[in-house]
């Protein structure tokens, strides 16, 4: 699939904002330098040319960016005491918007399972030449095909907002693009509201797991160099609403419900279902180590809970250590689920706030960060990241709800997206999708497990 850039636009605040310096939190802080990426696609929209789409793209955004003045700013270094600090320059710099074609039609795409040809459909970020205070904090992407369908690509900087916020932002730049009002403004002073309340973390806190512990390696190797250089693959595998109780209901079997325990939930026990395949296809040695990495939103979770509208990041990462595959394999579904629930309930406040005592007072961000440019997240370890609780779809920019709505480049081995089920395909029928990329020497087998095994429970 071709794609040639036409034009690319610096779009602006419609009006003055506030500018200054806007402090992060150590959550900020410690969230990854590259932008999360998203795609969505649609059918011809009947009502607008292809110029007055464009013009109503940059015309809302410049709009919505009034809001989300911390978007048009740059991140740049600060160094107070001997350690080094992200800021967030609110200098109303721009985001990027381009403007490309495609000679491909929807149809050449198939059923939008993530696949190379999709990184052309959002723009790219060089992280290597520029200083990070040129890099821009979102870029988006208008793709035009043969067909008269489009595409939108986003990226947006994680380090200035999570999952829900990107959608926060989307949602208003889709109603203000429509003719509609702003829904709800963000809450911008992160830093006053994520604030470590002791002078140093507990000797428990999780961050420790994260930052002090390298992922294990396979079984008699030195080095991770070997699994990182093997090549990858995306399976996009469908959960129906019968599978997903098929797996509930295995899980939750013969438990003691004495002391009235909470049924393992949908995201427990589809991410059990999910280790257990990958550790069966990887063919792991039965002493094999391996984690399992996963994100807690803590909005709710915070004494007070955080606003719905906290523009930042309201998400700790939850490492769970110490399994072993043959464990994780010959035990039941249940076993599995209940460390992940063990891990999901210890994300408390007093843990969120150990975390960020952590993060302030003993590691230098620099470090964070280059930590986590070198940690290799695959063989023999799995991140499962679900995106069901984030409102993704039903994005109307005035000419329809998408057909589809997948995530970006998406090739690290063992980097798992739980997604909503097929929008405008089935309707609201319960389905998820489960969007696992593993080493193509261990997909297939991934695929035979995925089902096989909810076939045998």
């Amino acid at each position: 699939m071709k794609v040639n850039v036409k034009r690319s636009y610096v779009v602006k605040p419609s009006e003055p904002t506030w500018s200054g310096l806007l402090s992060l939190s150590e959550l900020d802080q410690i969230a990854t330098m590259m932008h999360v990426e998203t795609l969505y696609f649609y059918s011809t929209p009947s009502t607008l040319s292809p110029d007055a789409i464009i013009d109503t793209l940059r015309l809302s955004l410049s709009q919505v960016l009034v809001h989300f003045y911390p978007l048009a700013g740059r991140l740049s270094w600060t160094s107070a005491g001997g350690s080094s600090a992200l800021v967030l320059n609110c200098n109303a710099a721009g985001v990027v918007l381009v403007e490309a074609e495609s000679d491909a039609v929807l149809a050449d795409l198939g059923d939008f399972s993530p696949c190379p040809e999709l990184n052309h459909l959002v723009p790219s970020v060089d992280y290597s030449g520029d200083p990070i205070q040129d890099i821009p904090l979102f870029v988006g992407q208008l793709t035009k095909f043969r067909c008269g369908g489009i595409s939108l690509g986003f990226a947006i900087s994680h380090v200035v907002a999570d999952g829900h916020g990107l959608c926060h932002f989307l949602s208003e730049w889709a109603n203000l693009a429509s003719g509609k009002p702003l829904s709800s403004a963000p809450f911008h002073d992160r830093r006053r509201l994520l604030r470590g309340v002791g002078e140093s973390s507990s000797p428990q806190g999780g961050p420790r797991r994260v930052f002090d512990h390298s992922p294990p390696l396979i079984v008699g190797q030195s080095s991770d160099e070997s699994e990182r250089m093997k090549e990858t693959k995306v399976s996009t595998l469908r959960l129906s609403k019968p599978q997903i109780h098929a797996l509930k209901a295995a899980a939750n079997n013969g438990r003691s419900y004495n002391a009235k325990p909470r049924d393992y939930t949908r995201y427990e026990v589809i991410t059990a279902h999910i280790w257990r395949c990958a550790c069966k296809a990887r063919s792991h040695k039965p002493q094999q180590p391996t984690n399992l990495c996963f994100s807690v939103d803590i909005r709710r979770r915070m004494e007070p809970p955080l606003p719905d509208s906290y523009f930042g990041n309201a998400v700790v990462d939850v490492v769970i250590h110490g399994g072993v595959s043959g464990e994780i394999i010959s035990g039941p579904l249940q076993d599995v689920a209940s460390k992940i629930r063990e891990a999901i309930d210890g994300v408390t406040s007093e843990y969120v706030n150990s975390s960020i005592d952590f993060y302030r007072n003993e590691v230098d961000v620099i470090k964070r960060q280059e930590l986590l440019g070198v940690l290799f997240g695959g063989n023999p370890n799995l991140s499962v990241i679900s995106w069901v609780g984030l409102p993704i779809q039903g994005l109307d920019f005035g000419w329809g709800e998408e057909i589809h709505m997948s995530p970006g480049n998406h090739d690290c081995d063992g980097d798992v997206l739980i997604l909503p089920g097929p929008n405008g395909i089935d309707g609201d029928d319960g389905s998820l999708l489960v969007a696992a990329c593993l080493q193509v020497d261990h997909i297939q087998d991934f695929n035979k497990y995925f089902y096989q095994d909810i076939n045998n429970l």
